[in-house]
């Protein structure tokens, strides 16, 4: 079946992602971009179907409007596993977070202040990793940390925490409702800085490169004073 809609509405069920989504809040998911071969990027809030064993929950009946809408792709079945957090390390990268800490990727510390549920601390009480991200997955997060069951909560099952890109359904781009609440869902300044894997190794490769010529001019006098004597 071919959903019509590039656009489609999900609501918050919980308080995991408070403050930045509340629950009942309805969200836009912009499914065109992974349509074109786009994968999801650290920082973008993600809704993606349940991986197998994060939820679990009975069958509920739907009326003949939500199975409409359902069938045209206009809202998600009452029926479908769908969660929503925000992507923190994607494929390639090593994630960790010391309990009472803060996290980490490739090394460099997440200002995650923006979009952290008030007074939570990124990991008061769950610390985890190193965890290596398989290429093709993405490891996430709720923003209201002590109430998100999220890939710290999962690391026993077959993706060790990680779900595919395959399982998104797509970002997170507004709230639409209720209308008081209306605003984009931008990528926080925190992942603004160069994060992966390559650039975290940087400054240490420029450090070596920078003591390079150093070395080079001691070893010059030392051998014209060795000449010397």
């Amino acid at each position: 079946m071919i959903k019509t809609f590039l656009l489609q509405a999900f609501s918050i069920p919980s308080d995991s992602m408070q403050n930045t989504l509340q629950r009942g809040d309805r969200v836009l998911v912009d499914k065109l971009t992974p349509w074109f071969g786009s994968t999801p990027e650290r920082g973008e809030v993600v809704v993606f179907q349940d991986p197998g064993g994060w939820l679990d929950g009975p069958e509920v009946s739907e009326n003949f409007i939500q199975k409409s809408l359902s069938f045209i792709g206009l809202m998600p079945s009452a029926n479908d596993k769908d969660l929503i957090k925000r992507v923190i390390a994607t494929g390639g990268d090593t994630v960790a977070c010391e309990e009472g800490g803060q996290v980490t990727v490739n090394g460099r510390t997440l200002d995650e202040s923006s979009y952290l549920f008030p007074g939570n601390i990124p990991c008061e009480r769950d610390g985890f990793g190193p965890v290596k991200v398989p290429e093709g997955r993405l490891w996430v997060m709720g923003d209201h940390r002590q109430d998100s069951l999220d890939s710290r909560y999962h690391q026993q099952l077959p993706g060790k925490g990680t779900i595919s890109e395959e399982d998104v359904v797509g970002r997170a781009v507004v709230i639409g409702w209720p209308p008081n609440r209306w605003s984009t869902l931008a990528v926080p300044d925190a992942y603004d800085q160069n994060l992966s894997a390559a650039g975290a190794a940087t400054p240490a490769a420029l450090g070596l490169l920078g003591a390079l010529p150093i070395v080079l001019v001691r070893r010059r006098r030392l051998l014209r004073a060795d000449q010397g004597d």
